[in-house]
């Protein structure tokens, strides 16, 4: 069972492709507004690599955000045209969980405007609800806990895991789409205490 992840959400390409439960090839590199011109080649030199053909793939993984509006939608366009024309299964995961991994940690990616996308993961598991924050709010939350993103935005140091195999640590909550034409970025709207802000 060969596996095809996608993620072009945040300011990486990440690719990766999983042999049943086994990274076999991975991409994760910073082109921050080029992940639609880099992921086509990217993804035909990694297959190559692998000497795997696309008649190779068997399913498809992709992060659904939040995240940049364009950046989630392009590997989002690709798998679900990919998906649609050879009738393969399509399955999704929340792009926070991603970057967290199994960590116990809070994921913390930019959002703009002094804002943040934010929420505390255990194991996989979301402690609360996902939120964009701005960050003066997410300062005091933030201040014990191990970040995982963009921590530049509150003094923190960026930290960046290994993307590909958190693909394959939360393989249990994946997503199967029922029609792959109905799967839609997840963007999460502002809190009401960023409304009262403005």
């Amino acid at each position: 069972m060969i596996t095809l992840c996608m993620d072009t959400s945040h300011i990486y390409l990440v690719l990766a492709l999983i042999r049943d439960d086994q990274v076999i090839a991975r991409v994760q590199e910073e082109c921050w507004k080029k992940q639609s011109e880099e992921i086509f080649p990217q993804l035909i030199g990694m297959m190559k690599k692998v000497q795997l053909e696309p008649e190779d793939i068997d399913q498809i993984v992709i992060s659904e955000g939040p995240g940049s509006y364009t950046g989630v939608r392009i590997a989002m366009t690709v798998a679900k045209v990919i998906s649609a024309l050879r009738r393969l299964p399509l399955y999704t995961v929340g792009t926070l969980q991603l970057y967290a991994g199994r960590e116990d940690c809070r994921v913390l990616l930019d959002a703009r405007g002094k804002r943040a996308y934010t929420c505390r993961f255990r194991d996989g598991e979301a402690l609360e609800e996902e939120q964009v924050l701005p960050l003066e709010e997410i300062r005091p939350l933030a201040e014990n806990e191990k970040i995982v993103g963009d921590g530049h935005l509150i003094g923190r140091e960026d930290v960046w895991p290994d993307i590909a195999e958190n693909f394959l640590a939360l393989k249990d909550a994946w997503k199967k789409a029922e029609n792959v034409h109905l799967v839609v970025p997840d963007y999460l709207k502002p809190s009401e205490a960023y409304l009262l802000h403005k």
